[in-house]
């Protein structure tokens, strides 16, 4: 009932509200809230971006959120990876479900993650703890995380910040589009590159 109650306070007016009332340590707030829902999957990430986006503008309240997201992002995996053979969080590792997405998530690498990782519902909490328990590479979790998250992020400040122009202007709309394939396209390179330099320092060793 507690969290119920909780989530209900969590509304637009409200986290601008604390935004403001702490400006004077400039954008710690901005970059906090998105980095604790990483650890508290229940907070409103879209409601703490796009106060955000309002309260800083457009461009500075995409990178808070941005930056803080990734990061909280990157600390749940490093936790799960380094903890998650422990005996209190191998219950985890016995779960079907789990076990499936492990190994969908190591067959596929970067792709999938950066696919879940744009879209602004998709559990985030739950891909960072089946990847931080899988064999999928560091550097690629850390790009899918990086690339997903901007994408994600970014629409959800351009949509928060001006609801209207997605309308009124179909361009800007179409644009997000775009970069949603580039940035995929640019992300799945790289990936290639990185699992090549990984074969090598296999055959090196």
């Amino acid at each position: 009932m507690e969290v119920e109650v909780l989530k209900e306070w969590f509304t637009l007016e409200n986290i601008m509200e604390v935004i403001e009332h702490y400006r004077a340590i400039g954008p710690i707030p901005g970059i906090l809230l998105p980095m604790l829902e990483a650890f508290l999957p229940f907070l409103p990430l879209v409601i703490f971006v796009m106060a955000n986006a309002n309260a800083f503008g457009l461009w500075f309240g995409f990178l808070f959120s941005w930056v803080g997201a990734s990061v909280g992002a990157l600390l749940v995996f490093l936790l799960i990876r380094r903890y998650g053979q422990k005996r209190f969080l191998s219950f985890l590792k016995k779960s079907p479900k789990v076990k499936k997405l492990m190994a969908w998530l190591e067959r596929h690498g970067f792709g999938p993650l950066f696919l879940l990782l744009c879209f602004p519902f998709t559990p985030s909490a739950v891909v960072n703890i089946v990847a931080g328990l899988s064999k999928i590479s560091i550097y690629q979790y850390m790009l899918a995380v990086i690339a997903g998250k901007m994408v994600m992020i970014f629409t959800i400040s351009f949509v928060g910040y001006d609801i209207r122009s997605l309308i009124t202007q179909p361009i800007r709309t179409a644009i997000v589009g775009v970069v949603i394939f580039i940035l995929w396209l640019v992300g799945k390179q790289i990936e290639i590159r990185l699992n090549k330099n990984v074969e090598k320092e296999k055959q090196i060793s």
